[in-house]
């Protein structure tokens, strides 16, 4: 074999081995930010959830203030 063809060889070897490394190293990548999305979506839940809590204890509150200096008559 020729030393050219030599280099051409160890040449392509090396591209192919890099270009495979990439995308491995791309999909760990990219499933890492999409696990860290999830994570994002989990505290942004909880977050809405937190605050619809305390809207709903204020509306409560508000509700007994107005009842006790209304008159309300529950009908069925």
């Amino acid at each position: 074999m020729s030393s050219r063809a030599k280099v051409t060889l160890a040449a392509t070897v090396v591209l192919s081995a890099f270009t495979i490394w990439g995308v491995h190293y791309l999909q760990h990548k990219e499933l890492e930010d999409m696990y860290q999305g999830v994570l994002r979506d989990d505290v942004r839940r909880k977050e809405k959830m937190a605050q619809r809590e305390a809207d709903l204890m204020e509306s409560r509150k508000k509700q007994a203030l107005y009842e006790s200096v209304q008159t309300v008559e529950r009908q069925l």
